[in-house]
């Protein structure tokens, strides 16, 4: 995250309002000092300080209902769009921040997006984060959620026969990574996955020279700090729960993708939406141009972002039908 917001392009490929996004997200770690030198408990504290105007506004939601860290170790935020009596399918959503960083209140706008926009319910999961919990504890959490909503879910209005599993760069990672993890112990699939700009592999590629540097919103040294931090070590790199190209993807749910092309991480979702697609896997792939790394919580001055959770919905609704 940059210490000092960048100067203006001269020919800027990133959308206005995505800028400007930008803009005040830099200017809130510049005004905060210093970030490189915070401890990460200060750092998470700012991070989320900074995040908090982007989350507030949207869609209201007839009820939430948050629980405390009982379900498989970690807290729960249930958004429910619906009448009491509905029972709706649900969104498990699992926010990003690199493994290490936010929680359900810095993507507590995506949640309530995608629930009204869908018609779903969705499931917010503050999962462990790294390097306190290293890889793979947080995909078992995860798991162990699903396990919990196929016993329990009926009581807080969700279809536990119509889950999907989604969520941004890391979230999305830990969306497909828990999938394979199901596959391998032999539970319930669920019925889709929901992937926005997400982090897949550590591969050098086009879009990581093309869009790194101060002028888009994540750069390769960030990337590779936020991996290390994940990582119990390098052999870690090997294990498909983390890179989810160096796995067998035939039999995966239906998946759907927001890239963002002016993103380092643009062609290792590019990768895995084509090795899905080899797989048999039922894929679509949405390229939103002039958009950046977390770009969806710009929606409420973002068109683009607006249309990318239109575009994601559509897809929710014909994926999980209520």
């Amino acid at each position: 995250m940059p210490s000092t917001p960048p100067a203006p392009m001269p020919h800027d490929d990133v959308a206005p309002e995505i800028r400007d996004f930008h803009r005040r997200i830099n200017a809130g770690y510049a005004n905060a000092g210093d970030f490189s030198r915070l401890s990460l408990a200060e750092a998470r504290v700012v991070a989320e300080r900074i995040r908090a105007p982007w989350t507030r506004g949207g869609p209201t939601m007839a009820r939430t209902t948050s629980l405390p860290p009982s379900v498989a170790g970690v807290g729960l935020r249930i958004h429910h769009p619906g009448p009491p009596a509905a029972r709706l399918p649900a969104l498990v959503y699992l926010h990003g921040g690199g493994w290490t960083m936010f929680s359900v209140d810095t993507h507590d706008r995506l949640m309530r997006e995608y629930a009204a926009r869908a018609g779903v319910a969705v499931v917010g999961v503050d999962y462990s984060l790294s390097p306190e919990a290293k890889f793979p504890q947080a995909i078992t959490e995860i798991a162990g959620v699903l396990d919990w909503l196929r016993q329990q879910g009926g009581a807080y209005g969700i279809d536990a026969a119509r889950l999907v599993l989604g969520g941004d760069s890391a979230g999305a990672n830990l969306s497909v990574a828990t999938s394979l993890w199901l596959r391998q112990h032999d539970m319930p699939p669920v019925q889709g996955l929901l992937l926005s700009y997400g982090a897949f592999d550590r591969e050098p590629s086009a879009s990581w020279h093309r869009y790194d540097g101060p002028h888009y919103m994540l750069e390769i040294g960030e990337m590779h700090r936020f991996w290390d931090n994940y990582l119990r070590d390098e052999a870690d790199r090997l294990d498909p729960l983390a890179e989810p190209l160096r796995g067998d993807l035939r039999g995966l749910p239906p998946a759907f993708f927001a890239i963002a092309e002016c993103d380092i991480l643009a062609d290792g979702n590019r990768r895995l939406a084509a090795a899905l697609e080899a797989a048999g896997v039922a894929v679509e792939v949405q390229t939103y141009a002039g958009a950046t790394h977390s770009f969806l919580e710009a929606v409420s001055i973002s068109p683009l972002a607006d249309r990318a959770f239109d575009d994601a919905a559509r897809w929710l609704r014909a994926t999980v039908p209520a």
